[in-house]
């Protein structure tokens, strides 16, 4: 059987789908690539958006080697071999690792000398916003880009194209039911699509209804609405609705998302909605994430679902936020003062 996402994955940065925003002629990004200036980067968005790919295209561009990686089974030891391969090579390897929100502090801090002295060109994608999950010192060395899901007309055209130089026959029906089934994840529509015509010469509703029953979940971590849902559900609790709260928790628990991304937005909103007026509630959201680290799902639904209720119950202030902020920008803004002598250390 022919991998199709394999068969037909880009090899230029025209070739790539959707991501206008990032690949335009006029694109930052394509820009920065094109006068080979690009420096470490990191993308995130949902599954089968393109991330990996466009890390392949842009080695390809630069015509440095290519490491692809995982975070949860990357080793420091493999990372220092690499680089001291390639110590006194006149062109650096891109190191691409996949899922970059699981990489360890300790890992984070092994990269850094390496990012510092262009070692290599680190490149890395997510599902998550890598803002929660790097460290500042790895945010403040490279760049980080939102990628975003695949249209249901970008989805289509690919498929029409696809269809066409393999010459599968599909149905009316099956084709819409292709794309909006995948969820904005190309990878899955192909995959979809390639067991179908694996045991059918014609392509029909009935048979991709036998192999994936159900669309892929609009509320899960498989599409955009990951980003939608975690807001939905903030901002029910900053509006003090239990059962609001409550649905968009377990829309986003059903659609897989990871227990530990949950709790840590949690935290979050402890201090930021919450903070002076309820000052437990930070606490609780501190030990609801060290808990769902260690038990898991199914349990740790239980455990956010009382946090979540806990923190859409109590009093709001986001006095600490915004207090904090304003001092930030009158710093910014160039208010700084001498110490006043009787606060200094004598």
């Amino acid at each position: 059987m022919v991998n199709l996402a394999l068969k037909y994955r880009p090899k230029t940065l025209d070739e790539l789908i959707g991501q206008r925003h990032l690949l335009d002629k006029d694109a930052v990004l394509r820009r920065l690539i094109e006068s080979d200036a690009l420096p470490h980067t990191f993308f995130y968005g949902p599954p089968g958006c393109g991330k990996t790919t466009i890390a392949r295209v842009i080695a390809s561009i630069l015509d440095r080697p290519f490491y692809e990686m995982n975070a949860t089974t990357l080793k420091i030891e493999d990372l220092r071999k690499i680089f001291k391969e390639y110590t006194n090579a006149l062109q650096k390897p891109l190191i691409f690792i996949d899922e970059v929100h699981r990489l360890s502090k300790n890992q984070q801090e092994v990269l850094l000398p390496f990012m510092e002295n262009n070692a290599a060109l680190i490149m890395g994608a997510s599902t998550e916003n890598p803002y929660y999950s790097l460290t500042a010192a790895m945010r403040s060395r490279s760049h980080l880009f939102a990628l975003e899901s695949i249209s249901e007309k970008e989805m289509l055209a690919y498929l029409e194209k696809i269809i066409s130089f393999e010459g599968t026959s599909v149905d009316a029906e099956a084709k819409e039911y292709l794309v909006f089934s995948s969820g904005g994840d190309v990878r899955a529509m192909l995959n979809l699509l390639e067991s179908a015509s694996a045991i059918s010469s014609t392509v029909t509703l009935d048979i991709l209804k036998q192999i994936r029953p159900h669309a892929m979940q609009a509320g899960s971590a498989e599409s955009e609405s990951h980003y939608e849902l975690t807001s939905a559900m903030i901002k029910s609790i900053r509006g003090s609705d239990i059962d609001a709260s409550i649905y968009y928790l377990a829309r986003l628990i059903d659609g897989g998302e990871p227990a530990e991304f949950i709790a840590r937005r949690l935290a979050i909103l402890a201090s930021e909605d919450i903070g002076n007026a309820n000052p437990p509630a930070l606490n609780l959201a501190s030990s609801t994430l060290n808990i769902v680290k260690h038990i898991g799902y199914p349990e740790a639904r239980i455990s956010l679902a009382q946090l979540v209720i806990y923190l859409a119950s109590s009093p709001k202030s986001n006095s600490a936020y915004m207090a904090i902020n304003h001092a930030l920008k009158a710093i910014k803004e160039g208010e700084i003062h001498s110490i006043p002598s009787h606060i200094k250390t004598h």
